[in-house]
């Protein structure tokens, strides 16, 4: 298969195994889901305006839901295809775990210093009520992304 191919199967793969934990971390300890409808608003106003002063003056816009949930999954495939094509066929031939975590690392930055920031939450999550505890599980979360999609490298290739 061909690195682009391999590399949306690595979003996927890392997109389900991150929802999949939020899953995990709800069952064991009650912590909240990811808001998709709220992400799902941001990207239905971005022609509008990218950072908002008060997000939750924002009004409800219709699919906002869906349209979420298909945003976190396309960017987790764009994830996923520029890491294949950085990595190389020689990483997708022989994936190490090294490598893709670190990359999974770095993608918090988009969360961190975009959509945060533009949902009201903050630089790094610096307006919600537990910042630390918020990047830490993001941290996690973006972890768990590496390893579906190394674990997904590791099937297919």
């Amino acid at each position: 298969m061909g690195v682009i191919l391999a590399g949306v199967l690595m979003g996927l793969g890392g997109t389900l195994a991150m929802d999949l934990w939020a899953l995990l971390l709800k069952w064991l300890f009650g912590l909240p889901l990811a808001n998709w409808a709220r992400v799902g608003r941001w990207v239905l106003n971005l022609r509008e305006r990218v950072f908002h002063d008060d997000f939750d003056r924002v009004a409800p816009a219709q699919g906002e839901l869906a349209v979420g949930w298909v945003f976190h999954y396309v960017v987790g495939v764009v994830y996923g295809v520029v890491f294949a094509v950085l990595a190389g066929g020689d990483w997708i031939a022989e994936p190490s775990f090294g490598p893709v975590w670190v990359f999974g690392i770095l993608t918090i930055a988009a969360g961190w210093f975009l959509l945060q920031p533009a949902t009201g939450a903050g630089w790094a999550a610096s307006r919600t009520p537990s910042p630390a505890r918020t990047r830490v599980l993001g941290l996690l979360a973006h972890t768990v992304f590496a390893l579906g999609m190394w674990v997904t490298a590791l099937l297919f290739y």
